[in-house]
């Protein structure tokens, strides 16, 4: 599978087999957040993989909404930003961009892998951080459980090219 591929056929998985993830894929998966670019290249993160089914189920208390199929993935990957400090040049701060451009690499990855991923918006990042012992001073900015898929949703609708992309200005 090429990276356009993984792209392609991404979903976001709402329901996980209990097979065990392998330890290599796991691996693959983590090294490709490593591998991500970040801002100056400073590399303020964290990627916490949580493989305990205790953790699991209390950090799906912790992700609102609709949460029951996170406690059924096997995994549950956080990505965790230890600096929040650095503002880049055009005004963005660079660990949210940073931890999103990490996320979707291991996501990729993953999906290469035929693991399922779903990037979680809705959680409760103080409950999260209570759960994995993170420290004060630091952002949860992107979780996702990962895991064998069990279902195989249809792909969801997305807007035409002419109605995302413009030319040489708005």
């Amino acid at each position: 599978m090429d990276v356009f591929d993984a792209i392609k056929n991404r979903k976001s998985i709402r329901k996980y087999s209990n097979k065990p993830i392998e330890k290599e894929k796991i691996d693959k998966v983590l090294e490709a957040g490593r591998l991500a670019p970040s801002a100056k290249n400073r590399q303020e993160w964290k990627f916490i993989l949580v493989q305990n089914k205790e953790l699991i189920e209390k950090l799906s208390v912790a992700a609102l909404y609709n949460r029951a199929f996170v406690a059924e993935a096997p995994a549950i990957l956080a990505a965790v930003a230890t600096e929040q400090d650095y503002v880049m040049k055009c005004g963005q701060h660079a660990y949210t961009v940073d931890l999103s451009i990490a996320m979707s690499f291991m996501i990729l990855e993953a999906e290469e892998l035929g693991l399922g991923t779903c990037w979680l918006g809705s959680f409760d990042e103080e409950q999260f951080k209570k759960v994995l012992n993170i420290p004060d001073g630091m952002r949860v900015v992107a979780i996702t459980p990962i895991g064998y898929p069990a279902e195989d949703p249809a792909p969801k609708p997305r807007k035409p090219i002419e109605e995302v992309v413009s030319y040489d200005g708005f």
